[in-house]
């Protein structure tokens, strides 16, 4: 069955693919549906996250036209490298020149699972295999070259209206949001520990707890640097909350900073056993 394929700015493609591990129908249906689409657009190449099947499988149009399958596939060892010049369908009317390898040996497994391996030396096919190998790894050619050009590609891309969805909405959900989280937990315990004095700890165990109290407030250092770098990160990409986004990650760093400063003072003076 003709399946659609997955194009820019459907970010899917950014998923991490994983191995076949039953070689019965399901695999062949997978099989059929990217041969069906691969012939429906005329594509001589398909990965099987392009159709939005997160699986190790890649099919190559070979000499009489029909398809060669490889099954979890893997470079097992290369050899040389050239400049490549590719297209991809992800990103369309998008050119990029890029080094990849000149021969590599590849082990896969056909549809019954049955160990194979190839050498490839032929350019095209090597860099088409390897351009599918990138898809299968959760990334495209595009996470290959520099920061600079890349952003260039996609504020063309978005000048023609193709834009992350992400880029539209800010996220409900951030995953700096596990930054305050286990600050918060830090902060907890380091509190608690303030009330060690009301009872009768052996003096290593007290000793113990100022040590924890220490690297406690170290960790919330840390914690909250890493919550300032990755807020700036999303702050970037979610452009229309950003204004809001800085002053309420400002207050979150502060006030944490703040808590953890005098808990380690009430630390030093309280739990201290020196």
């Amino acid at each position: 069955m003709v399946q659609k394929l997955v194009v820019y700015p459907d970010e899917r493609v950014n998923i991490s693919c994983t191995d076949v591990r039953n070689f019965g129908k399901t695999l062949d249906d997978v099989l059929e549906d990217m041969i069906d689409t691969a012939n429906e657009h005329g594509l001589d190449a398909l990965a099987a996250i392009q159709i939005a099947y997160p699986y190790n499988i890649i099919i190559i149009r070979n000499d009489n036209g029909s398809f060669d399958e490889y099954i979890n596939p893997r470079i097992l060892t290369n050899q040389g490298t050239f400049e490549s010049t590719e297209t991809t369908l992800y990103y369309p009317d998008i050119e990029v020149k890029l080094t990849r390898y000149d021969n590599i040996k590849l082990i896969y497994e056909d549809r019954r699972g049955n160990p194979q391996h190839t050498d490839i030396s032929d350019r095209k096919l090597s860099s088409t295999m390897q351009r599918k190998l990138d898809y299968l790894f959760g990334g495209t050619f595009l996470d290959k070259i520099d920061q600079n050009r890349r952003d260039k590609i996609i504020d063309s891309l978005n000048s023609k209206g193709l834009k992350p969805y992400t880029d539209d909405v800010c996220p409900t959900f951030s995953r700096k949001d596990y930054f305050v989280s286990f600050t918060d937990k830090i902060l907890f315990f380091m509190g608690l520990s303030l009330l060690t004095p009301l009872f009768s700890f052996a003096p290593q165990t007290v000793a113990n707890i100022y040590a924890f109290d220490r690297y406690g407030f170290i960790a919330v250092i840390v914690l909250m640097i890493g919550f300032f770098f990755y807020a700036q990160y999303e702050a970037k990409k979610y452009r229309q909350c950003s204004s809001c986004q800085i002053g309420n990650n400002i207050g979150v760093i502060v006030k944490r900073v703040a808590v953890g400063i005098a808990f380690a003072t009430a630390s030093y003076f309280i739990v201290n056993p020196a």
